[in-house]
């Protein structure tokens, strides 16, 4: 029988979500938690794969097991695992549906604070001097729905089929000191939505205009893209089946 389920981490202390030799991910803990509890090997299947340092507020997985689920998995799950993965719910589903191949959706935001908060340490990206313009920000961010090949903003060693990502939306947005990019697309490459940020900070900063930023996508070259964002400003907050 097949079980999605639904829950939050705190990424500071992963080496992001896919299981890895020598390093410690999200999926190996899950795998552990719910190994124990069924006392039979059980491998889990995201929805996605995020990197190092990154959160999600939504995640979900699959996985199959065989016998009958504990009432009270919720419960034990969170018993099990470190306080920094929690568990939302668990649920039965068709026994086709697939984390990863069924979502449809799948959103992110890019936090950064404008100035000094050490309680933001772990979850911003702070910027303490030149406050970019958000306004030329969201002018180039408009263009990322008029294309689908984003090789410029993906990961030089990669091993992907395609560099093609549909967007539905991307924008900022600023509440004060808050200034926060949200894009949804069907899927993404890997470092892309870090580095789409770092390189629209250069149009804020004037480095780069709106036209350059176009053809940078253009370009479909990473060394035509601004710089890498810090990973802990980056959550995953959203998927849609």
């Amino acid at each position: 029988m097949r079980y999605f389920i639904e829950f939050s981490y705190n990424g500071k202390k992963y080496h992001g979500w896919q299981m890895q030799p020598r390093a410690i991910s999200i999926q190996e803990k899950l795998n552990n938690a719910l190994s124990t509890i069924f006392r039979q090997k059980i491998e889990v299947v995201g929805a996605g794969r995020t990197d190092t340092g990154v959160h999600a507020s939504q995640m979900f997985a699959h996985f199959d097991i065989e016998g009958d689920m504990k009432d009270d998995i919720v419960f034990k799950l969170d018993s099990i695992l470190p306080d920094d993965i929690a568990i939302h719910q668990v649920f039965l589903v068709d026994n086709e549906k697939h984390a990863r191949f069924d979502a449809v959706s799948r959103t992110y935001q890019y936090k950064i604070w404008l100035g000094r908060n050490p309680f933001l340490l772990d979850f911003s990206w702070q910027i303490h001097t030149l406050k970019p313009d958000v306004l030329k920000m969201n002018e180039a961010a408009k263009l990322l729905l008029e294309y689908e090949d984003f090789q410029c903003f993906s990961k030089v060693k990669t091993n992907v089929y395609t560099y093609n990502c549909n967007i539905f939306e991307a924008f900022w947005e600023q509440n004060g000191y808050e200034l926060i990019f949200t894009i949804s697309a069907n899927r993404f490459l890997r470092n892309m939505v870090r580095a789409i940020v770092g390189t629209l900070i250069d149009v804020g900063y004037g480095k780069i205009s709106a036209e350059d930023f176009r053809k940078i996508i253009e370009s479909k070259n990473r060394s035509n893209a601004g710089l890498s964002v810090p990973a802990k400003g980056l959550h995953l907050t959203n998927i849609k089946y």
